[in-house]
């Protein structure tokens, strides 16, 4: 099969970016105007739809403190959008590893937006009440502070009391599509990933100090 050109794989790149960012938010939306907090809804005997909300990374990690995670994933959001620029424009880069890297930005940019504009244009979701879109008072946080929106719990393993012993967090298409990609490059991609950082590096050395 013939290599896509450049254009080819920015569109492509373009595509996929844009249909999780769809996907991620239809489902986030979904859960949050009609599940109340903590409420579950079985799929299949091992899914279950599960809303949970969280101020952390992926999977519902609390390690850092929410204005700093926030910023750092958009600063993180803007070298990944650098970072395939090059790829596409400068390395002839596999059209395989700019899916990861593509499926990698896509997840924080529709973790970045719960953060930035969902305590802004919801209600507080409660136990006992579901949020409202754009409520007369205000939504439940600042620009900023919103929080990330779970719903994907895949039970599986339990242990004779019935209590859940695999797999326990609670997740959301965002996530999934960071831990697909970054499983892909680590089995499939390591070998794309260390030359185009090489080519950069050496790129940035052989660049003159100017005259």
């Amino acid at each position: 099969m013939k290599p896509l050109s450049p254009k080819a794989q920015g569109w492509l790149v373009a595509g996929i970016i844009l249909l999780v960012l769809v996907m991620d938010q239809c489902l986030k939306f979904y859960i949050k105007l009609n599940y109340t907090l903590g409420e579950a809804h079985e799929v299949l005997p091992f899914f279950q739809l599960c809303f949970v909300e969280n101020d952390g990374m992926a999977f519902g990690i609390e390690w850092f403190d929410k204005l700093f995670l926030t910023q750092f994933r958009i600063v993180a959001v803007g070298l990944f959008g650098w970072y395939m620029y090059v790829l596409i424009k400068k390395q002839h880069t596999r059209t395989g590893y700019l899916v990861t890297v593509a499926l990698v930005t896509a997840g924080a940019l529709g973790n970045i937006i719960d953060c930035l504009f969902y305590g802004l244009i919801f209600s507080a979701s409660t136990p006992w009440q579901t949020a409202t879109l754009f409520p007369a008072n205000g939504g439940y946080a600042p620009f900023f502070y919103g929080k990330v929106v779970d719903m994907l719990y895949f039970p599986l393993i339990h242990n004779s009391a019935g209590d859940v012993l695999f797999f326990r967090p609670v997740f959301n298409i965002a996530d999934s599509c960071i831990t697909v990609a970054v499983i892909l490059i680590f089995f499939f991609y390591a070998k794309d990933l260390n030359n185009s950082l090489s080519k950069l590096k050496g790129g940035s050395e052989s660049t003159p100090s100017g005259r």
